[in-house]
């Protein structure tokens, strides 16, 4: 990075050092800080997870923390985890050189949860609700005490026991925590910690060893204690869970971490999404999969060709402030162009390409440049028939004159489909080779029609799917971010030399 764009480096700033977009962290005098991600692996990381995995990590960093994943799994039914999303995520993290100092399975704690249930319902602070989902409604609106409230501590103990040996069925009881019943906000109103599931968990190792699970917020509440979260950053849409989770805190005699929150991120491009949403999508087959360019997923991203480097630095000049904020990827991509430019070779790429045959064509070999500000050369044949773009013949009409890059200077003969011809103009050779010669016509590319001189290429952009044709040496660049002049940006996915076939994702102009 500091041969490619060592302004980035000053931007983004070393390990410790402090990024443009992120205010100082409250921190007391010799406190360690320990920070955490906390995602729900049903799904891969979005462009929200992706925010929370940078700026976490870099706090972490700024001032020599811990930075914890932690897997909040505790939801088998509604939101149940990927196998895979595991994986993903810890790919995704080091991906975005955020690699965790530890990783937790919140599934892997469900017996501690339960150890301080059972001290919550000691102490009078939580109850075994039997009340149905439309009933207990009412009661909240009303602000009235269900009828199961008042119950004595030893009856709530023994339901709670009865419900931990299987005796009641899903649906049949909740555990609740006691806040105040007639809070202006009904959602703090004695709210639901602990519910009866009988989908195994996706996990092999735990499966149907437990029917009891708790809710995110009592899972969230005690894990960020066990671990000793000393700050807690995250999304603004979680403001009440923090005012829910403070009545454990209370009542254990905990002090709850320091919190800060950013407003909600609108994608111009995407609008708004959700894991589920997608997920959907990949089912009924309008996407792909995760990667499909068309979704929001740091795995699509990746695939693309847009770099750590560059998604770091997006989400750091964010910054953390409440206001929502409205942008688009050109934000993005404007960082990551800075990135790759510099390193990316140029091939040339011809999109609904059409042959076309050159009156008095010229055997030669044309050399442009692997890159603009470097001395190497690529070689490309060329004959008597080249690949010219759909979209270049479309405007032409006989007598049009045109530049074949570093080639030589045409007349359009015949746009005729199926075979436009053309004929060079000039009889020397230092009149027609056009390798340093000011053009005097309009560029377009070209690629060779030869049996070994060209490789069929599909680009999958978010937009839409471009096949086409591109020189044989873009066959050499699979898994490197190269330009096709006069397109764009693209990172070569697979290369399958047999059936001379490239495939191809847009990153951006």
């Amino acid at each position: 990075l500091s041969e490619i764009a060592p302004e980035l480096i000053e931007e983004i700033g070393e390990r410790r050092e402090p990024s443009t977009g992120l205010p100082d962290l409250e921190v007391g005098e010799g406190e360690k800080v320990v920070l955490r991600f906390a995602p729900n692996p049903n799904g891969p990381a979005t462009l929200g997870s992706v925010r929370g995995i940078v700026v976490n990590a870099e706090y972490a960093r700024r001032h020599g923390g811990e930075f914890v994943l932690r897997f909040d799994d505790t939801d088998p039914k509604t939101k149940p985890p990927m196998l895979e999303a595991y994986l993903w995520y810890l790919e995704d993290c080091e991906y975005l050189d955020a690699v965790p100092d530890r990783v937790v399975y919140a599934s892997d704690h469900i017996p501690k949860y339960y150890e301080y249930a059972e001290k919550l319902i000691l102490l009078g602070k939580a109850y075994v609700c039997f009340c149905k989902r439309d009933e207990f409604k009412r009661c909240k609106d009303a602000g009235e005490a269900c009828p199961h409230r008042t119950a004595e501590v030893g009856t709530n103990l023994e339901c709670w026991k009865r419900m931990l040996n299987r005796e009641y069925t899903e649906g049949e009881a909740v555990l609740r925590i006691k806040t105040d019943i007639r809070h202006r906000d009904p959602a703090l109103r004695d709210w639901a910690a602990f519910r009866i599931v009988e989908t195994p968990h996706p996990r092999p190792e735990i499966r149907d060893r437990f029917c009891v699970w708790p809710l995110l917020d009592f899972e969230s509440a005690v894990e960020d204690h066990l671990l000793g979260i000393t700050h807690i950053i995250r999304g603004k849409d979680l403001m009440d869970s923090e005012l829910r989770q403070r009545y454990i805190y209370d009542y254990l005699g905990w002090q709850y971490p320091k919190t800060l929150h950013w407003g909600r991120m609108k994608i111009h491009e995407f609008g708004k999404f959700s894991t589920s949403a997608i997920f959907r999508a990949i089912s009924d087959g309008t996407y792909t999969g995760w990667d499909d360019p068309r979704v929001p997923t740091l795995r699509a991203l990746r695939k693309r060709g847009i770099t750590s480097v560059a998604i770091r630095k997006f989400m750091i000049d964010l910054g953390v402030g409440e206001t929502d904020i409205s942008l688009s990827l050109d934000n993005l991509y404007a960082i990551n162009r800075k990135v790759i430019d510099p390193v990316s070779s140029r091939y040339f790429f011809v999109w609904d390409p059409v042959s076309v045959e050159i009156i008095d064509a010229v055997e030669m070999v044309a050399t442009p440049k692997r890159h603009p500000d470097r001395d190497d050369l690529r070689e490309i044949p060329a004959g008597s028939r080249v690949f010219m773009c759909g979209e270049d013949l479309e405007s032409l009409e006989p007598g049009d004159r045109l530049r074949l890059k570093n080639l030589y200077d045409i007349e359009i003969v015949d746009t005729k489909l199926p075979t436009p011809t053309v004929k060079r103009i000039g009889t020397a050779a230092q009149e027609w080779c056009a390798i340093e010669e000011k053009p005097r016509h309009r560029i377009v590319h070209w690629v060779p029609d030869g049996q070994d001189d060209y490789f069929r290429v599909v680009v999958r952009a978010p937009d839409r799917v471009y096949e086409g044709v591109g020189e044989a040496a873009i066959a050499s660049e699979l898994g490197n971010i190269v330009q096709f002049e006069r397109f764009g940006f693209v990172r070569i996915d697979s290369v399958d030399v047999r059936n001379r076939l490239v495939v191809a994702y847009f990153a951006h102009r």
